[in-house]
């Protein structure tokens, strides 16, 4: 698998955050709630070495968890934006949201490939605002805000490539590539120990390949082998990092652009921080020198940051829609969840219930929510009604 580190030389423009280095033990039982603000720490080797497959198949479940955790900050900064003014950001958040989306199947479609059982239990991965990145370095928070600086800044440490010579980090990762780094280690030395057909065990029907995907060159394969596997590994990494040293793009075609190549997620967020596209022969050292990236501020909705039910009484009439858009959101789980264990049409309805989430949270961004900020999505967890 490709990876995108930067040699000496090969710096980002911009770096976002510092780094710490703090250690996150396994999550509890599947099906439990979990609190990753509550996990206890305890040492560990830096790499996290995956050794058994219960191992690979524990990791696997936390990059559903991890890609599952981006989903509610991009949604909340997609929905802020009025793509009548400000098309390219609303093209840019919109097309990185779905590729994440991309990322959480291929992510169920790798555990399903080594025997497990991918989960997206509402109790587990729905967490307050702001939160840590599931068994990731505890320095990045992620919040629900509106599109604009600190939203980039956040999804800018979120796509960080990797630094010179990172080693894999298979928990309390500095960044993604890092942790899916120690994913792949692991399932080159188990097959490498056990052979192939004994670790990638699992029933090929239960394998995801079409889906609400439009909108991204990203592709949803099925993994059924190492090389298939490590082929959806670096479909993750290459479209948030970029495809080698010192390059910006991803290895798809911009789909909203065909005559040019798409930019990776870190880099398509930094043209919009910094107001202007890459071109070809642009490098992370010299920046973007293409056309102009312009973001009109006010077609941006005031959405007050990390909502919470608890903010309004019951039976207000935000409360009232906070909790509608969280149960069609804990629907949409249970849907994917139902769709990544043996009934992939699912999918179809779980894209009429993306729809139905658009439509919710647009209408609680119109709703006041006083200091002249709007009301917005909480993503908390609420009893489905059956």
């Amino acid at each position: 698998m490709k990876r995108v580190v930067f040699d000496g030389s090969d710096q980002p423009v911009m770096q976002v955050g510092s780094l710490g280095m703090t250690t996150i033990t396994p999550a509890p039982e599947m099906g439990k709630p979990v609190n990753y603000e509550e996990v206890s720490h305890v040492s560990q080797e830096p790499s996290a070495w995956i050794e058994t497959l219960d191992s690979l198949r524990e990791h696997l479940q936390w990059a559903i968890e991890l890609e599952h955790a981006t989903l509610p900050p991009y949604l909340c900064a997609l929905y802020s934006l009025d793509p009548s003014r400000n098309p390219d950001a609303a093209q840019a958040v919109g097309s990185v949201f779905v590729e994440e989306m991309i990322h959480l199947a291929l992510a169920a479609n790798l555990l399903n490939a080594v025997g497990g059982e991918p989960r997206l239990e509402p109790t587990t991965l729905l967490q307050r605002h702001p939160r840590p990145l599931p068994h990731g370095d505890r320095s990045l928070r992620l919040s629900l805000v509106p599109f604009g600086t600190e939203a980039l800044e956040m999804f800018l440490r979120l796509e960080q490539p990797a630094a010179p010579s990172a080693p894999p980090e298979g928990d309390n990762y500095t960044t993604i590539g890092q942790f899916y780094d120690a994913i792949e280690e692991g399932l080159r030395h188990l097959c490498a120990e056990l052979g192939e057909t004994e670790v990638f065990c699992g029933d090929g029907a239960r394998q995801v390949t079409a889906g609400p995907f439009a909108h991204t060159g990203g592709t949803l394969t099925a993994v059924k082998d190492l090389a298939s596997a490590l082929a959806a590994l670096e479909e993750i990494v290459e479209q948030g990092e970029g495809t080698a040293r010192g390059e910006v793009w991803d290895g798809d075609r911009d789909i909203f652009h065909p005559d040019r190549d798409e930019v990776s997620h870190y880099y398509q967020l930094q043209e919009l921080q910094l107001g202007r596209r890459y071109l070809r022969g642009d490098t992370p050292q010299s920046g973007p020198t293409g056309e102009a990236v312009v973001i009109d501020p006010d077609g941006v909705l005031p959405m007050r940051p990390n909502p919470l039910l608890a903010d309004h009484p019951l039976g207000s009439p935000i409360r009232n829609a906070q909790e509608k858009f969280n149960r069609t959101y804990c629907q949409l789980l249970q849907q994917l969840e139902q769709a990544f264990n043996g009934s992939p049409q699912m999918l179809g309805a779980a894209t009429g219930t993306m729809y139905a989430l658009k439509a919710q949270a647009q209408n609680l961004m119109t709703m006041p929510d006083g200091d002249d900020t709007t009301a917005g999505p909480t993503f908390e967890y609420v009893e489905t009604r059956p």
